[in-house]
């Protein structure tokens, strides 16, 4: 069975769940997602099934991406994205997978990318303390020395360095389902999920849900 969605994040907001208790909610649009392929041991070596999600423009599709859909009886969409199962998928192609496979109360984990920040210095990236702010110092955001001298004589890996920040792909595990609004393809997941606005989203069953 399939326990994978494709989506992108709304925003955030808060409702009030069973006990009337204000909780803060990001607001997820989850599907609907066509099966586009299904693979299977037999034919590919594994299982699994290549989901699609969001409506494109014919024109914005290469002839090979429009012949793809059309053999599944798909319209064209913006996104595809393969999902490995652990046994023979049921559905097949042109079958639509819904919101509906989650309930209200579910763990799920949702993986997406982050925001990105760009260049940034050690005191932004990786909270550096740095130097003294006052009194003279001349060193004051810097990273300070990563010299060895002779021993061992080079600089080791993982060093803390100014860089590139952000934009990479994280995974939040065990985020509540507050809602689940069918009729509009709605997910309320309980707490903040990694992006913004708009951003593009894998949607699954918790594989490390906690038990009760």
């Amino acid at each position: 069975m399939i326990q994978t969605l494709l989506g992108k994040k709304i925003g955030m907001t808060q409702v009030y769940d069973g006990d009337n208790a204000l909780v803060p909610v990001t607001v997820v649009q989850a599907g609907p997602c066509p099966v586009v392929q299904v693979k299977t041991i037999e034919t590919d070596g594994y299982n699994a099934v290549q989901l699609g999600f969001g409506l494109q423009k014919e024109q914005r599709l290469s002839q090979p991406e429009l012949g793809h859909l059309q053999k599944a009886g798909v319209a064209p969409v913006s996104r595809l994205s393969e999902v490995r199962l652990p046994a023979a998928a049921t559905a097949k192609a042109g079958d639509i997978v819904t919101v509906e496979i989650f309930k209200e109360g579910q763990l799920v984990d949702v993986i997406g990318v982050t925001k990105g920040k760009g260049f940034q210095g050690v005191v932004r990236r990786f909270r550096v303390a740095g130097g003294p702010a006052s009194h003279g110092s001349m060193f004051h955001r810097r990273i300070g020395a990563i010299g060895m001298r002779q021993t061992p004589g080079r600089v080791f890996k993982n060093q803390k360095m100014p860089g590139h920040m952000g934009a990479v792909s994280r995974t939040v595990q065990n985020l509540k389902v507050v809602k689940v609004l069918a009729d509009k393809n709605l997910l309320l997941v309980r707490g903040a999920i990694p992006g913004g606005n708009g951003t593009d989203l894998i949607i699954r069953s918790a594989i490390k849900a906690v038990k009760a």
